[in-house]
């Protein structure tokens, strides 16, 4: 029943008392040992009362009130009888409470019952009652624990405290300290946001600031290099000397047990601001003040602690939130939200992120022993925006400079301390999980062999693609409107002849992403409004929107809308925005950036014209054709429409002399397949010819013979490779007797 600890006490009191030569052990001898234990030490400290003096007190109790025993008489010590009342009340205390052992505190305040003990009185000269006791160990302090350092909001607060600890002390950080001392990254550029905030501090009201942005973009920063500024004596006469408080809610919510804790400990930090000239309280993730400390909806929390103290402009306060969060929690508390200035912190630009790196070069250049040339830097900017979706600039670019240091100095057999473009892109390909081949600073080499790749994958379109190719040159040259997309393109021609397959491989060739979207599950009006995210009141408005998301998460990207026409008539409204300024606005409120897209569109509109045209005598059937088919076109699709494109390309029908080169395309495909298999298939001339005349369709292109290539090929190996005479692989020729195919296995 007795913890260790007191077990000792109770030890070192009796094993006192018989050094003292003293005839009985008394509540006096306990309260001396209890003075002697760093945690009961802390315990009565807490309570306010100053050891040095109770010590002295019991010294002199134990020299002139106590006799001794001479030192040559044999006796034996005794118990007076208020000790053995201090620990059965201790003990019964203890049972009654359901306590699973006695601690120091117990004993205190059983002590403090015997008001006839001079133990009592001394402590009680000290201002400790019973009470105060309690209300310690009530909080879960049992004595023992104190060894590990007393609670700092119970220190904070008393206020008979002989040894105060200043709650900034204990729940901030001073971010001006940290700057004086060289701790702070510098920050570079902002100088519109921080003037803006500037102007904001120095308000007689409202002057809040709160920083909003993406993760990742600078927010912290912002406030650190105000602290770096205020540091340097960089501001107005209003701000000189102030300093920068940034508040550690984790310190401040560790340890609150019950109700009140954690709001004393806040009114103390605030009582503690105000009272110093020029604070400035910085909270970062604002919006996790929402809602500390609350147990329930009817309990104030940590926001409504602080709304007075900023309404009326005697606290200066700093917050940092991110947009999701300010419209989930900020907004909604408009009481909270109208004390706060928004400063929005938007992501820099890659020229601004390499102004960016090359100011914070010095720091990582120190850390790693390493140096960066400023190529390295640029590719780090260029790459990380291009490849690494879900994250923001200069957050992502940073994380490149600083692994790409790492790489470097952990390479043991290198003797190179210079980072190079190289070691980017291998930093950049581990993170963004792609091949390094796909990583490159640029893509001139993929776009001067753009023509030649696309020719090489789709075939008898090359008018078409010939038009694509100049387009994307054009922007890529810097030629082309700054603010739309790369290229936005009408695919307009038959089913099944490469339309979708060439923004595929436009996709694979400059090493980009490819999202398509299927416009005909988009054909109602409210289906149309999942690509920007619902409207308010409707499931899913929180969500974001399908089409933005996407962007946002990969700005660098072919985007393919198919079957346009199928969509709904306010499909076109939104893409007249996107064609127009490059730029789309989901229902949070958040810009989803367009102008490293290319916006291909295809559609079968004008196509039954264009295929019962082109079937007749004459080359004048097939400009007949095109010019029917164009018609078309143009009665489905508005005007304003039109002219936001930078171009329609037409593909044509597929002819018999291009479905040879069909078959090859789909044999080719077909071959590393069967290779796994130790399978080598090869057709003769005959049976090139066969397959092409049998999957010729005018009306539905390369797909039929695709069909044709399952059924005549692929469905008799199947039944080979699992049964027959390929299960351990072999070679296949494939030719034609009457008008069949025949395979010979060998």
């Amino acid at each position: 029943m007795i913890s260790k600890g007191l077990s000792a006490i109770l030890s070192f009191a009796v094993k006192e008392a018989r050094r003292r030569r003293h005839e009985y052990v008394c509540v006096e001898h306990i309260l001396y040992a209890i003075l002697r234990d760093s945690g009961g030490i802390e315990l009565i400290e807490v309570c306010g009362g100053n050891v040095e003096n109770i010590q002295n007190e019991l010294e002199k109790f134990f020299n002139e009130k106590l006799e001794k025993i001479p030192a040559d008489k044999e006796y034996v010590l005794q118990q007076t009888m208020q000790f053995q009342r201090v620990i059965q009340r201790a003990v019964n205390h203890v049972r009654s409470v359901e306590k699973d052992a006695v601690y120091i505190g117990d004993i205190l305040a059983s002590m403090l019952e015997e008001k006839n003990s001079h133990a009592a009185y001394f402590m009680a000269a000290e201002g400790i009652t019973r009470l105060d006791v309690l209300n310690v160990i009530s909080h879960g302090s049992r004595g023992e624990t104190f060894k590990d350092g007393p609670d700092p909001g119970l220190l904070t607060t008393r206020k008979d405290k002989k040894r105060p600890l200043d709650p900034l002390e204990a729940f901030t950080l001073d971010l001006v300290d940290r700057a004086v001392n060289g701790k702070l990254d510098p920050l570079i550029g902002r100088f519109g946001e921080m003037e803006r905030t500037i102007h904001v501090l120095c308000r007689r009201r409202k002057n809040n600031p709160v920083f909003v942005g993406e993760p990742g973009v600078g927010k912290t920063a912002m406030a650190e290099g105000l602290a770096q500024k205020i540091a340097r004596g960089d501001v107005p006469e209003f701000l000189k000397d102030a300093r920068i408080f940034s508040l550690d809610l984790g310190a401040l919510l560790a340890g609150t047990k019950y109700r009140g804790d954690f709001e004393q400990r806040l009114k103390a930090v605030i009582s503690a601001l105000l009272k110093r000239e020029k604070a400035i309280l910085f909270i970062d993730e604002i919006h996790t003040i929402i809602g500390a400390g609350a147990t329930s909806s009817g309990t104030m929390d940590a926001s409504n602690i602080l709304k007075p103290a900023l309404a009326t402009g005697e606290l200066r306060c700093i917050g940092s939130t991110t947009y999701e969060e300010f419209k989930r929690f900020f907004e909604k508390d408009r009481a909270f939200a109208r004390r706060f200035e928004k400063i929005d912190i938007c992501e820099p630009s890659i020229d601004d992120t390499v102004r960016i790196l090359k100011g914070l070069k010095a720091c990582y250049e120190d850390h790693h022993q390493i140096t960066y040339t400023d190529q390295a830097l640029k590719t780090a900017c260029e790459l990380s925006a291009k490849h690494i979706n879900e994250r923001y600039l200069p957050d992502k670019a940073i994380d490149v400079m600083d692994e790409a240091g790492v790489l470097l100095r952990l390479s043991g057999g290198s003797r190179r301390k210079r980072v190079q473009p190289s070691d980017i892109e291998k930093v950049v390909s581990k993170i963004a999980r792609i091949p390094t081949r796909s990583v490159s600073t640029s893509d001139k080499a993929s776009l001067e062999h753009l023509e030649e790749r696309l020719k090489e994958k789709i075939f008898g379109q090359d008018d078409a693609i010939a038009s694509l190719v100049k387009a994307i040159k054009r922007s890529r040259a810097g030629l082309g409107a700054q603010e739309r997309p790369i290229g936005s393109f009408l695919f307009t021609g038959p089913t099944g002849v490469g339309k979708t397959e060439v923004a595929r491989q436009i996709a694979r060739i400059l090493g980009v992403q490819f999202l398509r979207f299927d416009m005909s599950e988009y054909m109602e009006k409210h289906a149309v409004a999942r690509l920007i995210g619902a409207p308010p009141g409707y499931i899913g408005f929180e969500q974001g929107g399908l089409l933005t998301d996407q962007i946002r998460k990969s700005p660098y990207s072919v985007l393919l809308l198919d079957e346009i026409e199928k969509a709904h008539i306010d499909m076109y409204s939104i893409l007249l925005q996107v064609m127009d300024h490059a730029a789309l606005t989901d229902n949070n409120g958040k810009t989803a950036d367009f102008r490293n897209v290319i916006l291909i569109m295809t559609s079968n509109a004008g196509a039954r014209e264009m295929v019962s045209h082109a079937i007749g005598f004459g080359g004048d059937s097939i400009g007949n054709a095109a010019g029917k088919g164009k018609k078309a076109i143009e009665e489905f699709f508005s005007p304003e429409f039109r002219n936001r494109l930078d171009d329609i390309i037409n593909f044509r029908s597929l002819d018999m002399n291009i479905m040879e080169r069909v078959v090859d395309k789909f044999i080719d495909e077909l071959t590393p397949l069967l290779a796994v298999k130790k399978i080598d298939l090869s057709l003769s001339p005959a049976a090139r010819q066969w397959l092409a005349k049998h999957g010729f369709d005018l009306h539905f292109g390369a797909r039929p013979l695709d069909r044709l290539i399952q059924k005549e090929i692929k469905d008799v190996l199947t039944d080979e490779i699992l049964f027959g005479k390929l299960v351990k692989g072999g070679k296949v020729l494939v030719k034609v007797v009457g008008d069949r195919l025949v395979f010979a296995y060998s």
